[in-house]
């Protein structure tokens, strides 16, 4: 059996995504000596062609010779390799976000992600959201089962949705009421897979290191999978949300609140907004109480980033496991120390992961774990503002962003926010947790209020309450991905195909 190819290739099983007949044409017959045979046959392999920043692409070689027979056993052999990938999905949920980004994702899954699917014989059940919250309570009315996986073609807020669908439904199905900030949650053995096509892909580029559809797309067929931590935010034992990028206060909480007045300016509207409210430099005064992570291994600090197979994650999910084992999940959080720190504050942020972009490679926390049940506080004080761009362009440069005499940086499994009682908060406030937990600003030449109140950035998403309680649930979702892998010199070669025949 010979290859069409002069190159060489060598392509792990893991990574073939088909195997089909392939029809011989007369022009390819008459081309040297493939002249000399009388019936060729062929079949050609698809598979995985790792590209330079961690893309991926979908290539294929094809092989001939005269035996039929031959051909036949060599096709068989190979799709039974793939069906021992018992990892690999063969149904998928798929919700598309019509509207969100630049309107493209049903033209991005139709063109580019479809065709792909098919190829690889995964059968699909396609939805369009229409309108806020569809895919969510959709989730909660199918048969759940029978799927392999929830694919969304969106933006961070279509995962969102379909995240919050799905642990829903386990929690629901489970009998556990999300409502109680200690109840240990059950964890989702469905992956989801994203299709990036939003405004922002945050999640999508800090656990494949690239926004690319096709890649993505790949990542799902050959069913990878990167658990996820998972953080639960409360206010006064009642669920607001769940977050696996960013809980941001001060700072990203009054970007988002400004720029949702401004939809009507697309992806800009983020910008527009992150000078003014750099302009206006408000700071808020409050309370933080957190238990630091003991359980983990790594520190926000230690320049060790969370890469595919990450041994950190991995340690870390052992000791915590050890841990509750030991003593019992409800003891522990009783008996664990709390440490409380009380400031005025530009900026409080915690992360799940590094929350990486084009922008900020390295994100804001570049030591973040994918999955190693902590989250990274950061904690910006008041400062001038000259030194609070000095701390935001770090964001871009390989420069420590920590080495701040005003930035915090702790590894915490839970914490809890509550924002300063103003005495200039009168009448005007009417719910009965902002009589509680109220907030205010400083008098300041820019701002043009004499008391502006801050809002939570959840994932992209505003909560209204400010005073919050945070726990981080250690692997409770995963996702069709693998982290980011290391860019390596074998990596380079693989992109380039001078790899070993495989056949």
């Amino acid at each position: 059996i010979s290859c069409v190819h002069t190159e060489n290739c060598f392509v792990p099983t893991s990574d073939i995504i088909a195997v089909e007949e392939t029809e011989f044409n007369k022009k390819q017959h008459n081309i040297g000596k493939w002249q000399k045979m009388a019936k060729p046959h062929a079949f050609t392999v698809y598979y995985v062609k790792k590209a330079r920043n961690h893309r991926w692409r979908c290539s294929d070689v094809t092989f001939w010779c005269v035996d039929e027979h031959l051909c036949n056993q060599w096709i068989q052999a190979l799709k039974e390799l793939l069906e021992m990938q018992k990892s690999r999905p063969k149904q998928l949920l798929v919700y598309i976000n019509p509207y969100g980004g630049r309107r493209q994702g049903k033209r991005i899954y139709e063109q580019k992600v479809a065709p792909l699917f098919s190829l690889a014989s995964i059968s699909t059940d396609v939805v369009i959201t229409e309108h806020a919250n569809h895919a969510k309570d959709n989730l909660f009315e199918v048969n759940i089962n029978k799927y392999d996986g929830v694919v969304c073609v969106g933006g961070d807020g279509m995962f969102s949705e379909v995240m919050h669908g799905l642990i829903g439904r386990m929690q629901k199905d489970s009998g556990i009421d999300q409502n109680n900030p200690k109840a240990p949650l059950v964890q989702c053995n469905i992956r989801i897979g994203i299709i990036p096509a939003g405004s922002t892909d945050c999640i999508c580029y800090s656990t494949v290191g690239i926004i690319d559809p096709v890649t993505s797309a790949l990542h799902i067929i050959v069913g990878d999978c990167q658990p996820l931590d998972v953080s639960s935010v409360h206010h006064n034992n009642t669920f607001l949300k769940y977050s696996v990028s960013l809980l941001g206060y001060g700072f990203y909480g009054d970007i988002l609140k400004d720029s949702e007045k401004k939809r009507w300016m697309g992806p800009m509207r983020y910008d527009y907004s992150g000078f003014k409210t750099f302009l206006s430099h408000h700071y808020y005064e409050g309370t933080i109480s957190f238990q630091p992570a003991r359980h983990t291994l790594g520190s926000p600090r230690d320049k060790d980033s969370c890469r595919t197979g990450c041994y950190i994650c991995k340690k870390s999910e052992q000791q915590l496991a050890e841990q509750h084992k030991e003593c019992g999940l409800k003891r522990e959080e009783d008996e664990e120390e709390w440490k409380v720190i009380k400031g005025k504050f530009l900026a409080i942020n915690a992360v799940n992961m590094s929350c990486a972009c084009p922008r900020s490679p390295k994100g804001l926390s570049p030591a973040a774990h994918l999955a190693d049940g902590s989250a990274d506080l950061i904690l910006v004080r008041k400062c001038s503002r000259f030194d609070f761009l000095r701390y935001l362009v770090r964001h871009t440069n390989q420069d420590d962003q920590f080495d701040f005499s005003f930035v915090d940086v702790y590894r915490v499994k839970s914490f809890q926010f509550t924002s300063k009682l103003s005495e200039d908060n009168e009448s005007n406030v009417t719910d009965i947790g902002k009589k509680r937990f109220g907030q205010f600003c400083r008098d300041h030449p820019a701002c043009c209020c004499n008391s502006a109140n801050s809002t939570w950035n959840c994932d992209g998403e505003t909560l209204d309450s400010s005073a919050i309680e945070v726990r981080v649930h250690c692997q409770l979702m995963k996702l069709f991905a693998r982290g980011i892998e290391e860019n390596c010199k074998g990596e380079a070669a693989y992109s380039q195909s001078s790899i070993e025949q495989l056949l």
